[in-house]
């Protein structure tokens, strides 16, 4: 009897399922460079390891909070190399919540303009213009 255990391996399927993603997904980010090219079997098939699965669920924890694939890759590539990639992500986290501020300014006010405009609209019902509709004609959109 062998004392040795191999490390568990996982199909593409029960990898992807494993780590709450679509085997798509997984193809996909190994692709990408975000995993490591899988191990395949003698018959082809591509083979995870635990490791690989902690990789997708950081993957998928990261996509939740709005990083791209490619900052994503980025993190990944900084651990690899022995870099501890916080203060990288508080940063990429920094930039994230600018890019949403501005975001919801801008829902913010085309929100005030839709009401403006829906407001003029009901105030003054016509059909008669020579354009398309001077609902959405006018110049002025309070």
């Amino acid at each position: 009897m062998s004392t040795d255990t191999a490390p568990a391996t996982w199909t593409v399927g029960k990898a992807a399922q494993a780590a709450g993603l679509s085997a798509k997904a997984v193809r996909l980010y190994e692709t990408k460079g975000l995993l490591p090219p899988a191990k395949r079997t003698d018959a082809g098939y591509r083979t995870y390891t635990d490791d690989d699965i902690a990789v997708l669920q950081f993957i998928r924890q990261a996509k939740t909070l709005g990083l791209s694939l490619g900052e994503i890759r980025d993190i990944l590539d900084l651990r690899r190399s022995g870099t501890t990639p916080c203060r990288h992500v508080v940063a990429l986290l920094d930039q994230r919540i600018r890019e949403v501020d501005r975001t919801i300014a801008d829902l913010r006010q085309l929100r005030h303009t839709l009401t403006g405009t829906r407001t003029h609209a009901h105030q003054h019902q016509t059909d008669h213009t020579d354009g398309v509709c001077q609902i959405i004609e006018r110049k002025e959109y309070d």
